[in-house]
């Protein structure tokens, strides 16, 4: 796998992009010249097997919707694919050895990239320049490039890290919660009752999420509990500066030095808004003032479709990786 040839696509080289993630499919059809012009979703997942993603499940669920696509968006040469899936770094074996050629056999189409999600958030918040991107959901994963290589830092999941994430933020209240229900130093009588209006007595907790298998989701979805506790609660405020600090950490691990360098977070975990946005802003000052705050352009499939517009036309601007993204050509008319 190499990066994509020089040269340039003919006139009309329609692209399509792929966001893949733990909500469903997300799809793009469009050309270089045109920008995107259709769109279509699938809420089911992608399985994942012995063999990661499973590269069949993957076709079986992408080819009706490019189908309707490529109806609806009328004569689009398909001649560029960009997929971002979650999970491609250490699930992407299959994807990678078997849905270049599938891809091929479909649709016509010759160069295709496969990208891990941390990549098209990077590509969707910041496009290609140099800098560092913040994606916070569930989980935390940092990921930066001076467009030579890629630097990652966390994204090691909720029992190893995803420090600063949604269920790392939605632990840390529960704990808070249930110190207040002991007697113990640290715990929050506010957080006690968010925490008993939403799950019921805390003592029933252990029991009711240990055997859980969604337990990083039901964490994280105490999380927004947490940031509407912080406007009078120090305990709930302390949590969200810690997140904050964590995150920091992580940006900074992965920034390029060099003025030129921008940082920008993209997630859904940021809809907390200024309760964590103000404490990362000033811990994001304190750990990279070198680097220019920028609000995030879009979304991972917002950086699917610039990469697969780019990829349509000629080489990726951004770095390839073995892991996190890689390019694949195949020969044909």
């Amino acid at each position: 796998m190499t990066g994509a040839p020089e040269g340039s696509a003919s006139e009309g080289s329609g692209f399509l992009a792929v966001d893949s993630g733990g909500s469903g499919l997300r799809v793009v059809v469009g050309t270089a010249e045109r920008g995107p012009l259709a769109r279509r979703a699938s809420d089911e997942p992608v399985r994942t097997g012995d063999r990661g993603i499973d590269p069949d499940d993957f076709m079986a669920r992408l080819v009706p919707l490019v189908r309707a696509l490529t109806a609806e968006a009328g004569p689009v040469r398909l001649t560029a694919a960009v997929v971002g899936a979650a999970g491609l770094a250490s699930l992407g074996a299959g994807l990678r050895a078997e849905l270049p050629s599938a891809l091929a056999r479909e649709f016509g189409v010759r160069r295709v990239a496969l990208a891990a999600d941390a990549v098209t958030a990077y590509a969707g918040a910041l496009g290609p320049r140099p800098g560092a991107v913040i994606a916070g959901g569930t989980g935390l994963i940092a990921i930066g490039t001076d467009l030579a290589g890629w630097r990652r830092a966390d994204g090691w999941g909720h029992l190893l890290g995803d420090c600063g994430g949604g269920a790392w933020i939605g632990r840390a209240g529960l704990e808070a919660a249930l110190r207040a229900h002991d007697g113990r130093e640290g715990g929050s009588a506010r957080l006690l009752a968010c925490a008993e209006e939403v799950f019921g007595p805390v003592a029933g907790l252990p029991g009711a999420l240990y055997p859980r298998p969604d337990r990083p989701a039901v964490l994280a979805s105490f999380a927004p509990q947490v940031a509407a506790c912080a406007d009078g609660d120090p305990v709930a405020a302390g949590i969200l500066r810690a997140a904050a600090r964590h995150m920091a950490d992580s940006a900074a691990a992965v920034c390029p030095p060099g003025d030129a360098s921008r940082v920008s977070v993209t997630g859904g975990l940021f809809k907390m808004g200024d309760p964590l946005l103000v404490p990362l802003d000033e811990e994001l000052a304190k750990r990279l003032p070198h680097a220019r705050r920028l609000p995030a352009e879009g979304d991972p499939l917002h950086g699917s479709v610039r990469m697969a517009a780019e990829l349509s036309a000629g080489p990726l601007t951004l770095p390839g990786d073995e892991a996190l993204l890689s390019v694949t050509t195949l020969s044909g008319d």
